[in-house]
């Protein structure tokens, strides 16, 4: 269910794709479609998808279901879609957001009868619109896992079991290996996985102190890329959106540097993300280093450029 929760942990802060607000519809951007990484072995997606079917099984009859609150510590409290959300983060992969459309819209489309581990199903139960409302992941065997609703919480379910699993099937999407990085990592791979590894960790201020991972919110921009051998040569918003080459909305690659501006039409930025591949984005600001999709409306509405710099 797409709600707005509220947050009882930093996990929580962190972990959400929108800024507390969850929009009405979605109004997509264009960038590049999600692509299959070759690079990326059968055999490692295979045992990623494992661990998420494992950390899924091990939460069950430990958490509740709730459409309001996401509590990532026992006793858990989940809805459909912020329960994946969490199975995904514990393992290393991020999706950036709670919303069902929004995880719809990632990954590549895959035909039901071509499922695999990891998969994620959605379903609508709704007679109008055509926004998703349920999230499941496919764990083999004709089977997926979910947070059902408030009399079942997670379950396991055959999706033969109901005339719901094929009257209210959307489509499915796969989110593996398109959200992993390449193998070997591509230097953009590299720094968002820097970048990844300091969110709970960084603090923003007014000062860049790397010793104790404090920055202002270019100087972690600034770290992230020199840590992995770019050397950016400021920490000037304004300059930094001099630097490189400019990218299309539709041509964006791992690594790429967004600019947004506060007020619509401005051609003064006031903010600036990593692109992390598959419409998702690190973006360091006053409440630390939070992980987003430019699904959201903010993004859209307030997107200025983005630059390719190494």
């Amino acid at each position: 269910m797409k709600k707005r929760f509220v947050a009882t942990t930093l996990s929580v802060v962190i972990g959400f794709s929108t800024l507390g607000v969850t929009p009405a519809a979605i109004h997509p951007i264009k960038a590049s479609a999600a692509t299959i990484n070759l690079q990326n072995n059968q055999k490692a997606v295979e045992a990623k998808a494992d661990q998420l079917i494992q950390t899924a099984k091990s939460l069950i009859g430990k958490a509740t279901y709730s459409n309001t609150v996401y509590k990532a510590t026992y006793p858990y409290k989940f809805s459909c879609a912020s329960f994946l959300m969490y199975i995904f983060e514990k393992n290393g992969v991020d999706l950036g957001t709670y919303n069902e459309d929004y995880m719809m819209q990632q990954g590549s489309y895959v035909a039901r009868n071509q499922l695999q581990k990891g998969d994620l199903l959605f379903f609508r139960s709704k007679t109008t619109g055509t926004d998703p409302d349920h999230v499941a992941m496919y764990i083999g065997d004709n089977k997926v896992i979910h947070m059902a609703d408030s009399k079942q919480n997670i379950v396991i379910s055959d999706l033969n079991s109901k005339p719901y699993y094929t009257d209210n099937y959307v489509t499915a999407r796969r989110v593996l290996p398109t959200l992993l990085p390449s193998n070997p990592a591509t230097k953009g791979d590299n720094i968002v996985t820097k970048a990844y590894s300091l969110i709970g960790k960084a603090k923003m201020g007014s000062v860049n102190n790397t010793s104790s991972l404090s920055f202002t919110p270019t100087g972690f921009v600034d770290y992230a890329y020199k840590s992995n051998g770019v050397n950016l040569g400021t920490t000037n918003l304004k300059e930094l959106m001099n630097k490189g080459t400019t990218v299309s909305r539709a041509n964006l690659k791992k690594g790429d540097l967004i600019f947004f501006n506060s007020v619509k039409g401005s051609k003064t930025p006031s903010l600036v993300a990593i692109y992390a591949g598959d419409y998702r984005i690190i973006i360091p600001n006053s409440s630390g280093v939070l992980s987003r999709v430019l699904f959201v409306d903010y993004y859209n509405q307030h997107y200025m450029t983005a630059k390719r710099v190494f």
